[in-house]
């Protein structure tokens, strides 16, 4: 399969706190990719990087020229601005037609099967700051569609989520996938990294990338987890609060 993502020994740096560092890797286009690893691994910042809004300090990353969009884990919304759930998504289509031209007919297409898709048609005219937790990711989510990039980078989508918004957006997520778009994801949960093509384990470095059988071992989690892994007869545990403890 030909690359989507070229990662060639990209370091990066907040001021003096390293966060990515030693990473060279080739993600094939179409894979589903979850990138895991304990809290301040650098999955962030990776996404961030491949989205082209970080700039490494040393090393390259080459998408190809695919356009990436990504979707947030956090996406603060000034409260004082009336803007309704259409106009996030709309936003998306921002980059493609310009702030004062109008819409056309596809842009209009394109963010109404986002709102269809993300199961929140019905809340189009709702302001965003009125919504739950769970339909502000889905909005958050369907802007991220809207764009119809070849690369969606999402980052930690399904967490703390309430279960029917974990549903929709899983189920978004595997069509996408199959429909042959890059889905590059964020998590601190083993079962959901498990169902992706390709795992990538990081902890501020490369520790392993490849098929989930391959990357879940107990070598690889002692590399990156260090003393909060352990064994309890045939299950793995890892004492970290931000993951799902058992693999």
């Amino acid at each position: 399969m030909p690359a989507a993502v070229t990662i060639s020994d990209i370091h990066v740096d907040y001021g003096t706190v390293h966060a990515v560092g030693d990473l060279s890797l080739e993600i094939p286009q179409g894979a589903s990719v979850a990138v895991i690893g304990p809290n301040g691994s650098g999955k962030s910042t990776l996404l961030k990087v491949i989205a082209g809004i970080l700039e490494p300090n040393s090393g390259s990353l080459d998408t190809h020229g695919a356009a990436t969009a990504i979707v947030l884990q956090s996406t603060d919304v000034d409260p004082s601005v009336p803007i309704t759930v259409r106009d996030v998504v709309a936003m998306a289509r921002y980059p493609s037609v310009g702030l004062l031209r109008r819409f056309g007919a596809d842009d209009r297409a394109a963010v109404q099967s986002a709102l269809e898709r993300l199961d929140i048609a019905d809340l189009a005219d709702r302001q965003i700051h009125h919504l739950s937790g769970g339909q502000r990711q889905r909005a958050f989510v369907a802007q991220g569609l809207a764009q119809e990039a070849p690369i969606l980078l999402l980052d930690e989508p399904l967490t703390g989520l309430d279960v029917r918004s974990r549903s929709v957006i899983a189920d978004v997520f595997d069509v996408e996938h199959s429909a042959g778009r890059t889905v590059i994801t964020t998590t601190h949960n083993f079962e959901d990294a498990a169902q992706c093509d390709l795992v990538l384990l990081l902890a501020t470095r490369f520790v392993a990338f490849g098929v989930p059988d391959d990357v879940f071992t107990e070598d690889h989690l002692k590399t990156a987890f260090g003393g909060r892994f352990v064994r309890a007869g045939d299950t793995l545990v890892i004492d970290d609060p931000h993951h799902d403890h058992h693999h």
